[in-house]
């Protein structure tokens, strides 16, 4: 082939090229979706976890409904009051939020609830579930399979002894062990000292006390107790009302049964010196 066409066509090549490098340039100008800053701001400021605990589709779509207006600054769980506030203050709202830690509903372990049978299978607890509700001798209870433990990002909760516990240091209240529970047995209360009935059965008594060492019986001993009316029966499972409990313990002590228990939240460097 001719030498002098080669050149040729690569020259014809670049030139289209150039052009249209230069049609895109410009069209990337004046096509471009203008920046909102405010939305870029807000983005900075939330801890990147893309959880979803807000409802929104990760940080980007929380950040793009809070520049707009569309939602309210204490949505974000991982980053807390330090990132509410810190939203509240750029956006001129202000921002009064409760931390929230994750309690899970059960307390049977190997020792309390032994199992039914022995689980074969795949290990997640949404498969055991569906295997004659799964091997736990109580049909309320934890599997102990970790699909809490993976769904955590911050290593705050682990199955101990076949039953699962949160490390309330180390929760950030992201409620992703919660959603991944097939059971609902994890709750979101309040980070702060207050009973807790660490049971879900809602079986009556007789029935509990077969499956469970320490399973409600829902027999009212703590109502009758509790001087600030925080503590209901409701099918035969006692419910406590973080609003209403003020942590004296008292309720704790009365159950014969030990699955009210006190939730103690450490004191941190923080929290010490305010």
């Amino acid at each position: 082939m001719d030498t002098q066409a080669i050149a040729y066509a690569v020259l014809i090549v670049c030139i289209i090229g150039l052009i249209c490098g230069i049609v895109l340039a410009i069209a990337s100008t004046v096509m471009a979706v203008p920046k909102d800053q405010k939305e870029a701001d807000i983005r900075e400021m939330l801890p990147g976890a893309n959880c979803g605990a807000c409802g929104f589709s990760g940080c980007d779509g929380y950040a793009a409904a809070l520049a707009k207006g569309e939602a309210k600054p204490g949505l974000c769980a991982p980053g807390g009051a330090a990132v509410a506030k810190a939203i509240g203050d750029y956006l001129g709202t202000g921002a009064d939020v409760e931390e929230q830690v994750a309690v899970v509903q059960c307390m049977g372990n190997f020792d309390n609830c032994p199992d039914k049978v022995q689980y074969e299978g795949i290990e997640h607890c949404s498969a055991a579930n569906l295997v004659a509700g799964g091997s736990s001798s109580c049909s309320y209870g934890c599997m102990g399979l970790g699909d809490c433990v993976e769904a955590c990002k911050y290593d705050a909760i682990q199955v101990c002894n076949g039953a699962a516990v949160v490390d309330v240091t180390h929760c950030v209240g992201c409620t992703m062990c919660a959603q991944a529970c097939p059971r609902h047995l994890i709750k979101m209360v309040p980070k702060k000292r207050q009973a807790v009935n660490r049971c879900s059965n809602c079986d009556k008594g007789a029935a509990t006390v077969k499956v469970c060492k320490v399973g409600c019986i829902g027999c009212g001993k703590c109502v009758k107790k509790c001087p600030k009316g925080a503590i209901t029966i409701e099918n035969f499972n006692a419910t406590v009302d973080p609003t209403k409990c003020v942590g004296c313990g008292l309720c704790t002590k009365e159950c014969p049964r030990g699955c009210l228990t006190m939730m103690i939240v450490p004191k941190t460097e923080a929290n010490t010196k305010a």
